[in-house]
């Protein structure tokens, strides 16, 4: 509870002034919005234990569910999340923190119990209706992009998009850079053409081959990712998709992200 406490309020001082200000009207300018530290931590408490949302316990925050969840929409659609994710990879490149040298990707299937957007027939489900996190880290697992799609695409499809996702890391002098120089992969991301793709951009790829037997070594440097897919899934609201808007659960997928990265800086990592 302490640990949730110091990561609540390290994230509202980073949080807060991204925030969109709201202007009020003049003339009856109507009940006062309720304070946004409160609608945080009714998303952090969502986040952390996939309740629903008409169940967050509104004694407890000062702010109902209903609430939470509009604040968690209109700064997704604002892009907050995704500047404070950039800010804390800022943070985390300016302490040294970041080996950008190497990237490593990799997915997850998760089920979707509402369907809805980016969601399809899973393909180790039964053909139940799933989506997929797609993630792209550094070589210490930080996450650096995400990606939801549908069960049914294909990772290799996502290779590129997830690359082009990497958004400029500041924090050090010079041009932000964007773009390992190295990509780490397992053999469902082996195809001739994306390689190409790949050294297009100025990446040499590090992919297993498929028809190979297994043990080329690249296993004891890909586990990183493996490892934070394991923590976002420590975040109940991730290990099920429950949104059938795809927005709100990116939302809460670069909000854990976020998370992730403060730990880092923390040296709880």
């Amino acid at each position: 509870m302490r640990d949730e406490a110091t990561v609540s309020e390290e994230l509202w001082k980073r949080l807060a002034p991204l925030i969109p200000v709201r202007q009020r009207r003049f003339r009856y300018p109507g009940r006062r919005p309720v304070d946004d530290r409160a609608a945080l931590e009714g998303i952090l408490w969502v986040l952390r234990n996939d309740v629903p949302w008409r169940e967050l316990p509104t004694t407890l925050f000062g702010v109902s569910g209903v609430t939470c969840w509009r604040r968690l929409r209109d700064w997704a659609e604002a892009g907050v999340w995704q500047k404070l994710h950039e800010q804390l990879l800022a943070e985390c490149n300016a302490a040294g923190l970041l080996d950008l040298h190497r990237a490593l990707v990799d997915s997850s299937h998760i089920h979707a119990l509402k369907g809805g957007s980016e969601t399809g027939p899973s393909p180790v489900n039964r053909a139940h209706p799933g989506s997929k996190h797609h993630l792209i880290t550094d070589a210490t697992g930080v996450p650096l992009a995400t990606i939801v799609t549908g069960g049914n695409r294909h990772d290799v499809t996502q290779l590129i998009p997830l690359v082009e996702a990497i958004p400029p890391i500041r924090g050090r002098r010079g041009r932000p850079r964007r773009r390992p120089r190295y990509l780490l992969a397992d053999r469902a991301y082996d195809h001739v053409k994306y390689r190409r793709l790949l050294a297009a951009r100025g990446i040499t790829p590090a992919i297993a081959r498929r028809g190979k037997p297994h043990g080329s070594g690249l296993g004891t440097q890909r586990w990183p990712v493996e490892r934070t897919i394991a923590w976002l899934h420590q975040f109940r609201r991730l290990r099920t998709r429950w949104e059938r808007r795809v927005d709100i659960h990116q939302a809460f997928l670069s909000l854990a992200c976020s998370i992730i990265c403060l730990r880092k800086l923390r040296g709880s990592f």
